[in-house]
């Protein structure tokens, strides 16, 4: 997450058009780390998100996030599990599946663990995802 989101020059690449990124070349004998996904194409799409959590003060469980695509595809995500506070705001750099072009929604999902009040709930009072490329939200 160092180099998130990508510089103003954009991100370098590697491969073919490594020589658009003739500062990144200055250095011998670089390593370079991909993450991928486990299904072909395997591509993924670096996003950092950040939750703001509404209701109960404090309660245990997990919330993840769904990416849904335009194709009907989904993959989860957790953000974070445990404890869960109102007033933190969670943040998780995510190796998304779902090309963010072709994103259609993204579902929040909560849930308590057994021990929970059945009263309490929790929701989600803001959730900004940056992608790493370009930067947008």
């Amino acid at each position: 997450g160092d180099c998130f989101p990508c510089p103003q020059e954009r991100c370098p690449m590697m491969g073919h058009y490594a020589d658009r990124f003739p500062a990144k070349l200055k250095r011998v004998n670089q390593k370079y780390f991909l993450n991928t996904a486990a299904d072909p194409p395997f591509a993924t799409w670096r996003q950092k998100v950040f939750i703001k959590l509404s209701g109960v003060k404090k309660m245990r469980g997990d919330i993840n996030l769904v990416f849904h695509d335009t194709e009907g595809n989904a993959k989860e995500y957790e953000i974070a599990s445990g404890v869960l506070s109102q007033d933190q705001v969670y943040t998780k750099y995510l190796d998304v599946e779902i090309n963010p072009k072709n994103t259609k929604k993204i579902e929040f999902l909560w849930n308590k663990t057994i021990f929970t009040l059945l009263w309490a709930r929790v929701g989600a009072e803001t959730v900004n995802i940056i992608h790493g490329e370009d930067g947008h939200r």
